[in-house]
């Protein structure tokens, strides 16, 4: 009876580990047409262009054969080229911390509105998605050149006596870059908010918090998932734009994407445009890897897993 039992039981486990092999190789057959594309489109260009940047490059013959880390030592080593590693950290960065303050009031009101208006406010929110980026970016053109819209309105009320510079700056492309970014942070943070079980804020308010000290004792805690994942959403994109600052920064402001380009399309130095590529990724990864070590290491923070 004993040696029955143990053997049904041991059909029991081999069917249960047949079926559970089953379902993995069914999960990797279904993934298997995404990974294709994902491996034949993105990862292997990727692993040529990273071979082509240890490539010798020669004005006449173009792309050497010989191996060399002459491309990374002349980017790393010219003052010019870290300034613009610099400006490139820095417009991310405030392009994300900027994000943030104007995002969060947009998305605690679409969190607390109900209904139709709900709706709207989101497809409000949503609409710059609408339009090309391209035509968003000469939008601000008309809006931002000497003679545009801000500076003439500014001149009319007397605030001024001739034009501010504000095409073709930092400040131009931040702007631009804000516009452009907007809604992912907006819907990242939303996504947070309406996670929150108002009982939670009541709660803080029954035992006398402020308005105040309810937010950043509560509510920022709480949404701090939705703003990390927004900052990453939204300072990879702007730190690797190309589009937004080539319109409105022009060659006045190079960032890291328009000098690829430049040296890719230009001068067809490809194995340098390669090299200024990676060394974009690698200063993103870091960037994203410390600010999810600084919240991971603080009392109210969140990291990646």
């Amino acid at each position: 009876m004993q040696t029955g039992i143990g053997t049904e039981h041991d059909l029991i486990l081999k069917q249960n580990k047949k079926n559970l092999n089953r379902k993995r190789l069914d999960t990797w057959l279904l993934l298997l047409p995404t990974l294709g594309i994902f491996i034949f489109f993105f990862l292997l260009p990727l692993f040529f262009l990273f071979i082509t940047s240890f490539k010798t490059f020669d004005a006449s013959s173009g792309i050497g054969s010989e191996w060399t880390l002459q491309n990374y030592i002349k980017f790393i080593s010219d003052p010019f080229f870290l300034g613009v590693v610099w400006r490139t950290v820095k417009i991310a960065l405030i392009t994300t911390l900027v994000t943030i303050i104007i995002a969060y009031p947009v998305a605690f009101q679409i969190s607390r509105a109900n209904g139709r208006v709900k709706n709207y406010l989101i497809l409000l929110v949503l609409s710059p998605l609408l339009i090309s980026m391209v035509i968003r970016c000469y939008g601000w053109v008309i809006l931002l050149s000497n003679n545009g819209v801000v500076n003439n309105t500014l001149m009319n009320l007397g605030w001024i006596d001739q034009p501010l510079t504000l095409l073709y700056t930092e400040l131009s492309v931040i702007i631009g870059m804000v516009h452009v970014l907007f809604p992912y942070m907006v819907l990242s943070i939303m996504g947070s908010l309406e996670r929150i079980d108002p009982s939670v804020i009541r709660a803080a308010q029954n035992l006398g918090a402020s308005s105040i000290r309810t937010f950043f004792s509560v509510l920022l805690p709480l949404t701090l998932p939705g703003i990390f994942a927004g900052s990453v959403m939204v300072f990879s994109l702007s730190v690797s734009s190309f589009v937004t600052p080539a319109i409105l920064g022009g060659p006045q402001v190079k960032v890291m994407s328009y000098l690829t380009y430049e040296q890719v399309a230009v001068m067809l130095n490809w194995p340098y445009g390669a090299a200024i590529g990676f060394l974009l990724i690698i200063i993103a990864t870091i960037t994203i890897i410390a600010y999810s070590k600084i919240l991971a290491s603080s009392e109210k923070g969140v990291a990646i897993q």
